[in-house]
């Protein structure tokens, strides 16, 4: 006769294991819209041609991304 507690322990792994099928699920179901929806992938490619992005500029880019992170 199983305990309680390994009972328990075996129910939850049992949700976990459903949890990440239904996650492997939804995955494969967001890639398989990317892939079949058709649209052209535009390319940013030069987009900042003759565009000077300094040090200073990628650290303030970096600030306002993870402004309320903690790193």
């Amino acid at each position: 006769m199983k305990s309680p507690a390994s009972t328990n322990s075996f129910d939850m792994l049992q949700q976990i294991e459903t949890i990440e099928k239904q996650v492997m699920d939804l995955k494969l179901s967001v890639i398989a819209n990317l892939t079949a929806s058709g649209k052209n992938v535009i390319s940013l490619k030069g987009i900042l041609k003759g565009i000077e992005v300094t040090e200073e500029d990628i650290a303030v880019a970096k600030k306002s991304l993870y402004d309320k992170v903690k790193l």
